[in-house]
This record gives C-alpha cells, structure tokens and sequence, in this order.
C-alpha cells in the first residue's frame, strides 16, 4: 500500500508569495531607510548643527514617529531577517539554479546578513535602549551601555557614544549592512526575474557595485562624523538650537526634556537644562 503524500507545509504552499515579501521587504523599507539614516548621520561631518537639524526634521512627526518606525522599519526588519533564517537553515528549498548560488557572493550574502541583523540588534539598544519606559531605560538600559543617543543632543550624545571599541563594531556592522544592500538588489533582480540572462546579471553586476561602493563612501562620512566631532562644542550649539525652538514655541520643554542628553536636568524659564557637572 503506498504512502500518503505529505501535505505541503504554510511555508511551501506560499514560497511564492512569501520569497518576494522577503526581497520587497530587503529593498523598501528596510533599504530605503537604511540609506537615508546613513545620509543623515553623515551630515554631522558637516556639523552639529546639519546634523541636528535633520533629526529635529525627523522627530516633527510627533507621535506618529513610533507608527511609522514600527511600521515601515522594525517589522519589515523583523520579517525580512526571520524568513531569510528560515532560508538559510532549510525551512524551505532553494529553488534557483542560477551559478550564483554555489559562489562565495551566495556565502558572502547568508553571511553579511546574520551580521547585520546581530549588528541592528545591538546598534538599536546602544542607541535607544529598545524600549523607552523610565524604569527599563534607568534600570537596564543605561547600566549596560545602552540609551546613548538623545534627539536633542544628537551630535554631542552621538560622539560620545563612540569611545573605546565602538567604532570598530560599527565599522564592521554598517559595511555588511551596505554589502548585504547591494547584493541583495542583485539577487532580488533574479528573484523578481529582472535580469535572468548571463549577460543581463553582469551589467547588474556592475550597476550594483557602483551603488555599493558610493553607499560605502556614505557610510564611512557617517561612521567618521562622531570621531571628529567636539561633543563639548556640540552641545553648546545644540542648546542654542534647543533654547531657540523652545522660544518660538516650535517645542515645550516638558514634553521634550526626556529627548536631551541624560546627565542635564530641567532648569527653569524656557526649559534649558543646566548640567549637574
């Protein structure tokens, strides 16, 4: 008597669907933001002031902020790494047969990607702690290193957030981030049957490339911008920013105090903080 046939599992019965929600999700928005982050945090090479312009930009969403850093950043991030793990360790069968996937750009990719994605995870709670509520970010948080970063300082808290071997964490986590970007836009060209001939996936070789290498070249002013910044004179100029949206009432300072550099408290008058040093 022959066997049953096995009933094809969720993921088998929507590789489809789900293989090209994985690539989407690798191009917009994770990528996307991805390049726009790199770009804004490059603007510190430029200045303190540049750069906290652009994240005071940023932050004008108000509320809606966490909405769409949820909705259009962390889930599709979630998504996109979770399934290619499932990728990687066999949840579903490789189906291409293109040469690509026996070459060492099939391992680079698989490889680059656990890097990011361990990269993000930390990048985000050095940065923001993971969560915001006062008792996780002053009992957890903080004691571990993380909850660096405060919108209003961006600068200052940014470099110094980058001492002792920060800089090589980032160095190595942001350069897999961009080469998993830029291969990824190849492999997602096959995937999405864009460029199915040999000669068509060398010339997105090439194109490819070249958006690497100039996202690189971003990267590095953003990764170079903390190391060369003065977080002293930073600050100074973050105040006076700070002071003069608090004056012309673009911001209130009790709802915005917990977005400056943690060791200031809140003094009087128009909200400016005056350091306990």
């Amino acid at each position: 008597m022959a066997e049953p046939t096995p009933q094809p599992t969720f993921l088998q019965r929507h590789e489809f669907l789900l293989r090209r929600l994985h690539s989407l999700s690798g191009l917009i928005p994770v990528g996307a933001y991805m390049c726009v982050h790199l770009f804004v945090n490059a603007s510190l090479l430029n200045s303190p002031a540049s750069y906290q312009d652009a994240v005071y930009q940023i932050h004008s969403l108000g509320k809606l902020l966490p909405v769409v850093e949820w909705g259009f950043i962390f889930l599709p991030i979630l998504f996109h790494a979770i399934f290619g793990v499932v990728i990687m360790f066999g949840g579903l069968p490789n189906t291409a047969h293109y040469r690509y996937t026996a070459n060492y750009r099939y391992m680079l990719q698989r490889a680059t990607g656990v890097i990011a994605f361990l990269f993000i995870f930390y990048h985000v709670f050095h940065m923001h702690g993971w969560f915001h509520g006062d008792w996780w970010l002053e009992n957890v948080a903080r004691p571990l290193g993380g909850a660096r970063f405060a919108p209003y300082n961006a600068g200052s808290s940014l470099a110094e957030a980058y001492g002792g071997f920060i800089p090589v964490i980032y160095a190595v986590g942001v350069a897999a981030c961009v080469y998993h970007l830029a291969n990824g836009i190849w492999t997602m060209g096959i995937t999405w049957g864009v460029w199915t001939t040999p000669a068509g996936q060398r010339r997105a070789t090439v194109v490819c490339g070249v958006f690497g290498l100039l996202l690189l070249a971003v990267a590095a002013a953003s990764w170079m911008g903390p190391m060369r910044t003065n977080a002293e004179k930073a600050r100074e100029i973050e105040n006076k920013m700070y002071r003069a949206k608090v004056a012309a009432g673009e911001l209130d300072p009790a709802e915005a105090s917990h977005k400056r550099a943690g060791h200031e408290r809140v003094g009087k008058g128009l909200g400016e903080r005056a350091s306990t040093k």
